[in-house]
């Protein structure tokens, strides 16, 4: 993983400010590398229109190391050809192939050589054509594997490649300015958020840097458009969107569209020994496989020290994963749950109401938090059907004034997201992912500071959206039935890179902590796509899993993600499978912590 930075201007070159530059610093704390070179254009015409304008770049990385033996410093450079290329990714596989060494490395090597010859049929002597060269870039690009987010620049061509995996897993954000040029980053400059956006997951973005005119291509229209208007020093080109084609997987057509046939409603529902709960478990396991295994601790870390800590509610997707993880992992390494509550003042002035009615002592602010209470329970479940790990459970404490503290900070990360509904998401997400609390001392009996040397996190970010775990799918049903239910689900999936992923990236990795999404797998979320509503969840009656002798009374099983709930109680996890969905905002007490009516769509007032 890293931080990205790239600028291409006319006048000078462009750096972030100190402050962004810290910020992109922390996501990559084990190396940082500026490159900077200069394109010249020579224009055509009369003498006067003779002299060369420059362009300059520079591309900035900071990186956490993830993959390999050893620090693979980037900005990556090919020696022979120039090319520079900014990585921010995990390519888990390359034509379905693991990927032996450094991923940067391959994928740039792949890069260079696409550009440089034909993808097929031609001798190693051929010069591939723009177009021909930019199809090559798209077929690499279409064979990965895994979250990504890149700046690749073709020093061939003279032009900037950049974009964003499928899912938008991987944050990347775009400035472009007629006075300043264009700007890529993963974070923002903190200027306002109107200023930048979110790099459109699922296609590719060229950038021609010194085109001899101001034309511009894309896929979809080849032939070269003159741009009105006078030619300006300060002129920019606008990107030109190369739309990736169906088949190819980086696209998110590649991915199949979402089943919406509801003609046989009428068959059962699957029961916890059915083909489909099975072939379930096997995704999740390759899922996760390939991101918790193999996972390089800190040098200073003792050998048993965790490689991944969990971000966990207690709730059923992270449980679920913990308890897959705990299969793939050798159990003498520790495996941390990070588990966030937060003081919040309205919830503490209820309870303190409350508490005055009745002859109870009031509990502290974070043992009431439902993600604290649902966390406890499931961190005993986890050590009853899974005793030989140890199971480090890390409560994560966070008083109202270390919330206001860093409140500023957690605003510039989100950007450009900007409402109160991101900003009680992000919350909980930056304190988690910070992994700082205390635990319980078996020596001692008491609880004593902690924080998770783990580098890599595991989140259930994605089956709330691909097996219809939000109350509004439960609505839409009641509303729509199972039409309404799947247009609901295909508009979740659809705006999870805009509306999720970009900004949780910037949160957690500000932590220097990379998050993986085993939910989020291609595989996975292709199987997933193509399987009836009905076989995802249970919107009918609640039935119990097939083969138990348990009364319906104690067995509770929610309508939302079944087959993940069937999947859990097959496993042992039962409490687990018969937790309620909750939203982070309000299992952590980080919504609504101000007196006065909120809404979660209002906008920030955002100061420098």
């Amino acid at each position: 993983m890293c931080g990205i930075y790239f600028s291409c201007t006319r006048q000078k070159s462009t750096h972030p400010c100190d402050n962004s530059l810290g910020f992109l610093r922390r996501r990559g704390p084990d190396s940082l590398k500026f490159v900077q070179c200069e394109v010249k254009e020579k224009t055509s015409g009369t003498s006067l229109d003779n002299e060369s304008c420059v362009y300059h770049l520079t591309f900035i990385a900071a990186v956490l190391s993830l993959r390999g033996d050893i620090i693979v410093e980037q900005p990556l450079e090919d020696k022979q050809s120039g090319s520079i290329f900014c990585w921010n990714g995990q390519a888990w596989k390359i034509n379905g192939a693991p990927i032996v060494g450094n991923d940067t490395v391959t994928v740039l090597d792949l890069l260079v050589k696409a550009v440089s010859f034909h993808s097929s049929g031609s001798s190693s002597n051929d010069t591939p054509s723009e177009e021909d060269s930019s199809q090559a870039v798209l077929d690499v690009l279409s064979t990965i594997s895994g979250p990504s987010a890149f700046v690749f620049y073709d020093a061939q061509y003279q032009r900037i490649f950049y974009g964003r995996d499928a899912l938008g897993r991987r944050s990347l954000l775009q400035k472009i300015d007629g006075n300043a040029g264009l700007i890529l980053s993963s974070i923002t400059d903190f200027s306002k958020a109107e200023d930048w956006a979110e790099v459109e997951p699922g296609f590719i973005f060229r950038y021609e840097i010194a085109s001899k005119d101001d034309s511009y291509q894309s896929s979809e229209n080849v032939s070269s458009t003159k741009k009105t208007g006078n030619k300006t020093t300060n002129n920019i080109r606008c990107p030109a969107i190369i739309h990736l084609p169906k088949q190819m997987h980086f696209s998110k057509a590649s991915f199949p569209e979402l089943n919406k046939d509801i003609t046989s409603t009428s068959l059962s529902m699957p029961g916890i020994d059915s083909k489909i709960i099975n072939e379930l478990a096997q995704k999740l396991q390759s899922s996760l496989a390939v991101r918790v295994q193999k996972v390089p601790c800190l040098p200073s870390a003792v050998n048993i020290a965790p490689p991944v800590a969990i971000l966990f509610s207690g709730g059923l997707d992270c449980t679920l994963l913990a308890r897959l993880v705990h299969d793939l992992i050798p159990e003498e390494h520790d495996i941390d749950l990070l588990n966030v509550a937060f003081e919040n003042p309205r919830a503490i002035r209820a309870a303190s109401s409350l508490a005055a009615q009745s002859t109870y002592p009031l509990a502290s602010a974070y043992s009431i938090c439902p993600d604290r209470v649902t966390g406890i329970s499931s961190h005993a479940e986890l050590l009853r059907v899974c005793p030989g790990r140890v199971w480090r459970f890390v409560s994560i404490d966070i008083p109202y004034s270390e919330t206001l503290a860093h409140r500023s900070d957690i605003t510039k990360l989100m950007l450009p997201h900007n409402t109160e509904m991101d900003l009680s998401i992000a919350c909980a997400l930056y304190f988690a992912a910070r992994g700082s609390g205390t635990v319980h001392d078996q020596i001692t009996s008491n609880r004593i500071s902690y924080t998770t040397p783990a580098r890599v996190l595991v989140s259930g970010l994605g089956a709330d959206e691909l097996f219809a775990g939000y109350t509004r799918h439960a609505t839409a049903f009641d509303r729509r039935g199972y039409q309404g239910l799947v247009d609901e689900i295909d508009l979740d999936f659809k705006r999870l890179g805009k509306r999720n992923l970009g900004r949780d990236d910037r949160v957690i990795s500000n932590w220097g902590r990379e998050v993986r999404y085993p939910y989020l797998d291609e595989e996975l979320v292709t199987w997933a796509l193509k399987l009836p509503v009905w076989e995802k969840c249970g919107f009918r009656k609640p039935q119990r899993p097939e083969g138990e002798d348990i009364s319906r009374e104690n067995l509770k099983l929610e309508p939302a993600k079944r087959t993940l709930r069937l999947l859990a109680w097959k496993l042992g996890m039962k409490g687990a499978a018969m937790e309620k969905k909750r939203a982070v905002q309000f299992g952590a007490r980080t919504a609504k912590m101000e007196v006065g009516k909120t809404k979660g769509t209002q906008e920030l007032s955002y100061r420098t």
